[in-house]
């Protein structure tokens, strides 16, 4: 065990809380919370350095510190336990301030202090007959929750030190046995310890975040209402941003009570999450006007009002591609405003895209414009595919060449000559698109499948 440290000369506490700092000639001088006063030699082994108290970024939860400075919280700091020469690792003499009770530490305590050392016997101010043996050490951690705790004990009271680091303290120390090489290695690794705390509350707290965002976004996809409907219904979604499940494209199934079953795939123009929630909106709002009965123009018009009204930014547009199925399922409604249009599949006839003659404008790009409703018709038993340009807009091979629809279309009937269909013939598209890319996707895509058999 170290010996004792002898006790320092009586160095009375500055008024207003304030560490003073040995001036060359023996003075003394003031270390006050806007000034830093540096002596033009080294400092002699009884000296507090002092340090600039102004507001700095906060470094207890970056970088490492080049300069440590403590702050001691302790009613007699006369008779504390810092030794004389006490060096940070680089052998820079720590900046150490002083205060009697709570009140002046918080005066002192400014974003460039790394650590406090805190005297347990000190009361907790209001707490006068607290049986909380640590109640002044919970209203430094609750006053200082960025920065680390050191606390100070006697020798017959390890307990209460033991229990303070389970409360929340970095370390603790006997008074008795200090010295000044053991308080400065207490000091480096209470502050690269709060440091590593630090950064892993961050980063569990973005699990939690990102475990949160990935429950919403599962929340918002659709669920399709088809009951009652024939028809068999698949999807696949893959949202272009890294670890994100949802993008700016959105799609949506309802069935109606006259058994008319509608059908919707849109995309907004970027990836971010403005696009995403912009996309979940229109979704919604197409539902909610389709079971309120609306179609076609009167239905689209409609949207584009809302997504003028949502929009962050007055350049942001959406494509969108509605179609409605008679409830005997042999003829639908097309309705393109600016998107791609649908692909059907009949049996014993190659795959084909559907019109594209009356498509109209992109929602969000012309006040007032309309979007003719196309009469197709389907047949007793085929299959409708919807999809958004990221399926078509990948390259292919090293040619820098789009899929575009020509190479998707081939894709899809090589597909279905494989005897490929519903959520099997979707995954093995968008799988195969993704490898004449030559990897991952930078656009969202989704595809949703309507099949009618006979």
């Amino acid at each position: 065990m170290p010996a004792p440290v002898p006790r320092q000369e009586a160095i009375p506490a500055a008024e207003g809380g304030q560490a003073p700092t040995a001036a060359p000639n023996g003075g003394s001088a003031q270390d006050s919370p806007e000034t830093r006063v540096t002596a033009p030699r080294a400092a002699a082994p009884s000296e507090h350095t002092a340090a600039r108290s102004g507001t700095v970024p906060d470094r207890a939860e970056t970088a490492a510190p080049t300069h440590l400075t403590l702050l001691l919280i302790e009613d007699d700091p006369g008779g504390s336990p810092i030794v004389p020469g006490l060096l940070d690792q680089s052998g820079k003499p720590v900046r150490v301030r002083t205060a009697r009770n709570l009140t002046e530490a918080e005066r002192l305590l400014t974003d460039d202090v790394h650590c406090i050392l805190l005297d347990l016997a000190l009361p907790a101010p209001g707490r006068a007959d607290d049986a909380d043996e640590l109640a002044v050490l919970k209203h430094v951690l609750e006053l200082a929750p960025r920065h680390a705790v050191l606390a100070l004990t006697g020798a017959d009271d390890t307990e209460r030190g033991a229990e303070a680091v389970r409360v929340g303290a970095q370390d603790y120390l006997v008074r008795d046995e200090l010295d000044g090489r053991l308080l400065s290695r207490a000091i480096r690794y209470a502050v690269e310890r709060k440091r590593s705390d630090s950064a892993e509350r961050r980063l569990a707290e973005g699990r939690v975040r990102a475990q949160e965002n990935r429950r919403l976004e599962r929340g918002l996809l659709p669920t399709p209402l088809l009951d009652g409907s024939p028809l068999r219904f698949a999807a696949r979604y893959r949202p272009g941003r890294s670890r994100a499940l949802l993008g700016g494209d959105f799609y949506d199934v309802v069935r109606t009570p006259d058994g008319t079953v509608h059908a919707m795939i849109g995309d907004v123009c970027g990836h971010g999450p403005d696009e995403a929630a912009l996309g979940v909106e229109l979704r919604i709002a197409w539902r909610a006007l389709t079971l309120a009965g609306l179609c076609g123009d009167q239905l689209l018009g409609t949207l584009q009002e809302v997504l003028e009204h949502e929009r962050p930014d007055d350049e942001i547009f959406a494509t969108l591609c509605t179609v409605d199925i008679a409830p005997d399922g042999r003829r639908a409604g097309l309705c393109l405003a600016g998107h791609p249009s649908p692909l059907l599949a009949r049996p014993g006839r190659p795959a084909r895209l559907l019109p594209y003659d009356n498509n109209g404008p992109a929602l969000g790009l012309l006040p007032g414009a309309r979007w003719p409703r196309m009469q197709v018709e389907l047949g007793a038993e085929w299959s409708l595919m919807l999809y958004t340009d990221g399926l078509i807009e990948g390259k292919v091979g090293d040619t820098g060449e789009r899929l575009g629809q020509d190479g998707m279309v081939e894709m899809i009937r090589r597909q279905l000559s494989e005897g490929l269909s519903g959520e099997e013939l979707l995954r093995t598209a968008v799988n195969e698109v993704r490898d004449l890319n030559g990897g991952e996707l930078t656009d969202d895509v989704a595809v949703l499948l309507l099949d009618r058999t006979g």
